[in-house]
Parts: structure tokens; C-alpha cells; sequence
């Protein structure tokens, strides 16, 4: 009989045959509302009435962030990067959640056609950044060829190293255009990333989620890192820093997002206190990357 998983249920099976010992201890011993990763600031997930009274309050800041954008048509471009089952898309969701989709778009691009793969890499890119007045959330971005292309093989390792003697120039020319660039980097640990693809594999509504690649990937998560960190050495600059989240905790780090975006972007009306600072034991620099 067929299996009614994805990919003949390949994630259980990494889990049963091949995770590592301690990985798949952490999952048959976790309990609900819990952090798997012992070295996460918080032991429980935030609390549901604080985290929606937060996320409430955010997101109305975000309306007025739209409101300014629309008025000085202005031009806000978000990346989001990550690990796989990071939270990119769920964070992008409520991010987006009360805004104009005439004016926040979110791009997200599958695989490069036989004629973009003979164009400038940014080419495809640069089609969908911001017009005046408008917000662009990338659901990941030109830096598939630092960590995704370069674990798979999709680039050379010319190709890879001219991306990254343009990418700073390329984004630095964003700055200088009054384009306002934040770029976002969420990652989470080894027990948590593989939870969240148990849960995939078995929900029938989140099946569509899980690629091939997100099976293959189980297997390289120190090819990642590796990747991961060379691509962060190598893009972290002063016009265009990563900020890092640990998103271990769902909650957390949407609310984290959602203030730095909002921290990066001088709107009329701002509410200093909602805005506040991103978590700083969860948010940082390239240092947070492991």
C-alpha cells in the first residue's frame, strides 16, 4: 500500500533510522510548549494572550509604517532567509496580514528558466523590487546562490564567488537609492527544524510545504552551516547587516521581525514604546548562526 506521506514518508524514516542519537532523544522526550534546544534562552514558548496582545499592537504599527510608505512613496524591500522550517513564511504571513496587497507584495521565485539562467543573476530580481510607495517581503532571495545552490551543486564555485564580489556593490546601490534594504536571517536548531517536517509530513494541509530538497537537506545540515556562515561572513555589511533570529519559538520571532523591520523604517507616527528593540538573547548579528 502507498504511503499516504510525502516522499514515502522519508522524513520518519530519517528520523527512526538516521538523526542523531541526541536529535531524535530530544524529540521523544519533548513536551508541548517546550524549547528543544537546551541552549535557547527561554525553556517554554511565549505565552498566547501576550504574544497576540503583542503581535496585535505590531501589526497596527505596521498599518501605520503602510500609511507613511504609501504617503512619501517611499520604497521598503525584506529579506528573509533561513534555515528550512525557519518560519520565513509564517512570519511573512502575519507581517502582511492587515496590509494593502496593492502595496506589500511578497516575491517569491522558483527556479530559474532557461533564459534567466543566461541573464546577470540579479536580473530576475531586480524586476521585483519596490516602486515608490510600495513594500517588497522576498520569501527568500538573490542569496539562494551563497547557501542553497552551493550545498546542491546548482552553482560553480565561479559562479558562487562572483556572486559574492557583487553582492555588497549590488545592495550598496540600494542604499545609495534611497531604497530601504533589512535583511533577515531566521534559524533554528537541528531537533526543532526536523519537529516542524514530522508535523509537515504528517498534516495533510502543510504536505505541499516539504520538497525534495528539504529531505536532502536533512542529511547536510553541516553543509549548511557551513555555507550559511561563509555567506554571512562575506555579505554583513554597514548598509545592509543581517539580523539574525532565533526562531526556536514561532512566537517570538515574528515578534522580533516585526521590530527590526519596524526599527529600520522612520514613519510618521511611530510608537517608540510598541516598537521597543528586537529580543536581544534571541537576535543579533552573524554570531548567532551555529
Amino acid at each position: 500500500m502507498a504511503s499516504s506521506k510525502p516522499f514515502d514518508g522519508a522524513i520518519t524514516k530519517f528520523f527512526t533510522d538516521d538523526a542523531p542519537a541526541e536529535i531524535r532523544e530530544a524529540l521523544e522526550n519533548a513536551k508541548k510548549n517546550r524549547i528543544l534546544d537546551d541552549g535557547y534562552p527561554y525553556e517554554k514558548r511565549m505565552d498566547t494572550d501576550e504574544y497576540e496582545d503583542t503581535l496585535k499592537d505590531l501589526q497596527v504599527e505596521l498599518v501605520k509604517m503602510q500609511a507613511w510608505v504609501a504617503e512619501t512613496g517611499a520604497r521598503i524591500a525584506v529579506v528573509f532567509e533561513g534555515r528550512d522550517a525557519a518560519g520565513k513564511g509564517g512570519t511573512i504571513k502575519r507581517v502582511r496580514e492587515f496590509l494593502n496587497p496593492r502595496i506589500a507584495k511578497t516575491v517569491a521565485l522558483s527556479k530559474p528558466t532557461d533564459d534567466e539562467q543566461t541573464q546577470w543573476y540579479f536580473q530576475r530580481y531586480i524586476k521585483h523590487l519596490p516602486n515608490g510607495g510600495q513594500i517588497t517581503l522576498f520569501d527568500r532571495s538573490w542569496y539562494n546562490r551563497g547557501v542553497v545552490e552551493q550545498v546542491f551543486g546548482f552553482c560553480t564555485p565561479d559562479q558562487r564567488a562572483h556572486f559574492f564580489d557583487q553582492v555588497n556593490g549590488f545592495e550598496k546601490m540600494l542604499s545609495d537609492d534611497d531604497i530601504i534594504l533589512t535583511k533577515l536571517w531566521l534559524t533554528v536548531g537541528r531537533a526543532e527544524q526536523l519537529r516542524r517536517f514530522l508535523d509537515r509530513e504528517s498534516d495533510r494541509l502543510k504536505q505541499w510545504k516539504l520538497s525534495g530538497i528539504d529531505v536532502k537537506g536533512l542529511y547536510l545540515w553541516d553543509e549548511y552551516t557551513k555555507a550559511i556562515q561563509e555567506t554571512h561572513a562575506k555579505s554583513h555589511s554597514p548598509h545592509a547587516p543581517w539580523h539574525v533570529i532565533r526562531s526556536d519559538d514561532k512566537r517570538r520571532a515574528r515578534i522580533a521581525a516585526m521590530r527590526t523591520i519596524l526599527g529600520q523604517i522612520p514613519y510618521a507616527g511611530k510608537d517608540t514604546k510598541i516598537v521597543g528593540e528586537p529580543d536581544a538573547s534571541i537576535t543579533g548579528g552573524p554570531e548567532f548562526i551555529k
